[in-house]
């Protein structure tokens, strides 16, 4: 489709249920085709934990797609990758290669919960995490089920500290306002 024009390089889509899907990335009430400030930082803030990751034998990837399905390929805002990312040179990375999976959600916070959250649960995603802009807090998912919901909800704010999965099982501890905006 890029080859033929149809949808540009770059352009914010990600692959859901088969179906191209506009990814709303905007302040809520503010231009649907537009990045909100907030959703911005907090990206920009996800990156700078890749340091601490790469430690660890890991990385944070930004923004780049997911395969989880033939029909399932979202572009989540971070995802903690195992390797570095020449490890993902040749192929695209996928839900075994996930440890923690995260949306920085304000006006998509409605579609983060339910159609994002089913799809990482269906596919196995040990951790799903939403940063809320509204709700100034981090919600974190995890022990996915087959039905596509998680078993075990928890929600952390400014001055706790918010354990992010790894791949091989372990966690990566960080305080939520590393990522809090």
């Amino acid at each position: 489709m890029i080859k033929a024009g149809i949808v540009h390089e770059g352009a914010p889509i990600e692959l859901i249920d088969g179906v191209l899907i506009h990814k709303d990335r905007s302040t809520s009430g503010e231009d649907p085709m537009s990045t909100g400030k907030e959703h911005s930082l907090v990206v920009s803030l996800l990156g700078e934990l890749d340091a601490d990751l790469a430690q660890r034998d890991y990385h944070m990837q930004i923004q780049n797609p997911l395969s989880l399905s033939p029909y399932d390929e979202p572009e989540p805002d971070g995802v903690i990758l195992r390797g570095g990312p020449r490890a993902y040179t040749d192929r695209v990375p996928g839900a075994a290669d996930a440890g923690s999976v995260i949306e920085v959600a304000d006006s998509s916070l409605a579609y983060d919960r339910k159609t994002k959250l089913a799809l990482y649960a269906r596919a196995g995603i040990a951790q799903y995490v939403i940063v809320s802009l509204n709700g100034r807090c981090i919600e974190i998912y995890e022990q996915p089920r087959p039905d596509g919901s998680y078993q075990h909800v928890a929600v952390r704010r400014a001055g706790e500290t918010v354990a992010l999965r790894l791949a091989n099982g372990g966690c990566f501890e960080i305080l939520a306002d590393r990522i809090l905006p």
